[in-house]
């Protein structure tokens, strides 16, 4: 059984994946389901609700669950950063009705947070979080005047989902629930087999399932810059061909692979 998401290998999630019918049965998966599509109506009940969708694994079931549960609304959170590849699916596999709000960073921004380039920490992953995921999920909350936002985190991969009933509200007022807070790995990848969900292609490149989604800046477990920028360019090399018009490290990188 897999444990926690950060000592866990690609090739772990993968043999796992392969096996999830010896795992988990459907009958054991479904008995899940309901006790979760119950725990949403009660706790959404009377209340303005939605979701947030991110096109990754834990967020497809989220957004599958909400809609037997009768939430349809959704948002999504990108920038200017995301892989070209990545978006085109996320454009043609959002929820309908799905509100799609861009928080902006680009390539300027980027050069003036070079920092934030390939995070070999925690702290700096964190902060991807907080400049695109948290910000545009509380743009959403605000704007449409909600009681809560539904995500997709579990305590599996080391989130904070709150107390007692996986519902917290954090310093600016949003009301966040993790209905799959107490899910483990092996229950996402059996409800993605036999639900048939389709994930993005970001499972199929390198780490895929330990990188998660994400704006190309962001990968992490790279080890070091040059790493990251290998990996992005065996991934999509004209990202790395058009970030080196502003990222001295990216036209470094290039030189290097055209000696």
């Amino acid at each position: 059984m897999l444990g926690r998401k950060q000592n866990i290998s690609n090739a772990d999630w993968l043999n796992v994946a392969a096996q999830i019918e010896e795992l988990i049965s459907w009958q054991e998966l479904e008995a899940a389901v309901d006790l979760v599509v119950a725990d949403i109506k009660n706790k959404t009940a009377g209340k303005k609700a939605a979701y947030a969708w991110s096109g990754g694994k834990d967020s497809l079931v989220l957004g599958h669950i909400c809609e037997q549960a009768g939430i349809v609304d959704s948002m999504l959170a990108v920038c200017d950063l995301e892989y070209p590849a990545f978006l085109k699916w996320l454009m043609a596999n959002k929820p309908s009705g799905c509100a799609v709000i861009n928080t902006g960073q680009n390539l300027d921004w980027l050069a003036k947070h070079t920092e934030m380039l390939f995070p070999q920490n925690s702290a700096v992953a964190g902060r991807w979080f907080a400049n695109v995921q948290h910000k545009a999920q509380r743009c959403y909350f605000k704007q449409n005047n909600l009681d809560v936002l539904l995500l997709g985190r579990r305590r599996a991969d080391g989130n904070f989902v709150g107390r007692g009933d996986n519902i917290y509200m954090d310093s600016k007022g949003v009301s966040r629930y993790s209905p799959l807070a107490d899910w483990s790995h092996e229950q996402i990848l059996a409800y993605i087999h036999y639900h048939k969900l389709a994930l993005p292609p970001i499972y199929d490149w390198k780490n895929g399932y330990l990188c998660g989604t994400h704006p190309w800046p962001a990968r992490q477990w790279t080890g070091s810059e040059q790493n990251g920028w290998q990996e992005i360019y065996d991934i999509d090399k004209d990202i790395v061909i058009t970030a080196a018009d502003k990222l001295e490290s990216a036209r470094i990188f290039l030189r290097e692979v055209q000696v």
